[in-house]
């Protein structure tokens, strides 16, 4: 595992406080509001200059829904705008799983309801994307998994009762494929919006994420640039151009094809500067937003890693990071 190019320092530095060098590219983090509440979130993407964002709309481990709208969320929306800080990605909850059986107990019916929660708070949020796992089939199959996932996807859309030509998307995210988990080929991700069509669901309102360590536990080398234009060209032939609304931009713990998906610092783990710099400089994605979910995100490293992606852009070598970097967990 690499731990970045020539250099020294931590990457952070005055860079990593003033908004540009993004080449117009709209990058940014996943932020929490547990410190400080929402307008230190908003306020936080300034400081590290980030021109989009991804958050929580509630506890992502927990059934339970909040019963009202957080009274920070006016200003919060508003802040953002007065910043460009757009599109906001909502992260759906990490318990909902549609792919699953329908097995006597309402863990199905459990996840399509926290779905369509999650689909109206982006309403609310002024959101254009909530983003879900694939899930997993629990061993029912692949295609009794990709049927299942189709049918809560249209009935999670269908019960979210979204505005006529408005609110967010749902945006499908990629799998490293491990275990049962669905959506770790272009060709399963196509198969998702078959079947979620096939379902009910508005085509329109489906997209899709993918995630360069997923990608790279998947078996995609990223460092290649044949691969690279390849998984772009199969997703726009397979499952359309329009259809790509999101890039997580993290690097990797795991080795390739290991279906494991541990994330790492930008440049600092197995992808590597080379591969994650051929992402964010390829120009079929310069338009698609781009989210770090990188280790260390509350201590500070959230602002590290955004430097070191304009560094990517500029094609710039990455300073080393110190050893304690290495030993933060992903903190979202």
């Amino acid at each position: 595992m690499t731990r970045g190019g020539a250099g020294g320092g931590h990457g952070g530095g005055a860079g990593s406080s003033v908004r540009g060098g993004l080449d117009g590219r709209r990058i940014g983090a996943h932020l929490a509001f547990a410190k400080g509440g929402m307008l230190k979130a908003a306020e936080r993407t300034r400081a590290i200059g980030a021109t989009t964002v991804q958050v929580f709309a509630d506890n992502p481990t927990a059934w339970r829904r909040r019963n009202g709208l957080p009274d920070e969320l006016p200003a919060f929306r508003e802040r953002l705008l007065e910043l460009d800080v757009v599109p906001t990605a909502i992260h759906a909850a990490y318990i909902v799983n549609l792919a699953g059986p329908e097995d006597g107990t309402d863990f199905w019916a459990r996840s399509i309801d926290v779905l369509a929660a999650e689909l109206g708070m982006g309403v609310a949020y002024g959101a254009a994307i909530v983003n879900v796992h694939a899930g997993s089939h629990r061993g029912q199959g692949r295609e009794a998994g990709l049927r299942q996932l189709g049918r809560g996807i249209a009935r999670a859309i269908d019960a979210a009762d979204l505005p006529a030509g408005g609110g967010p998307r749902l945006v499908v995210e990629n799998s490293a494929g491990g275990g049962d988990t669905l959506g770790d080929t272009v060709e399963d991700l196509a198969a998702i919006l078959g079947s979620a069509v096939r379902a009910g669901a508005e085509a329109d309102r489906l997209a899709f994420c993918l995630d360069t360590a997923h990608l790279w536990g998947a078996g995609v080398d990223l460092r290649d640039a044949a691969a690279l234009d390849g998984l772009l060209q199969r997703f726009d032939d397979l499952v359309g151009p329009e259809r790509l609304a999101l890039i997580h931009l993290n690097d990797s713990r795991s080795t390739l094809g290991s279906r494991s998906d541990r994330h790492q610092h930008v440049g600092a783990g197995a992808i590597g500067a080379a591969g994650l710099g051929a992402v964010v400089r390829h120009p079929r994605l310069a338009d698609v937003p781009m989210i770090l979910e990188t280790p260390g995100m509350d201590e500070g490293y959230d602002a590290i890693n955004m430097e070191r992606v304009r560094l990517l852009l500029a094609g710039q070598p990455l300073p080393e990071l110190p050893p304690e970097a290495f030993e933060l967990r992903r903190s979202r």
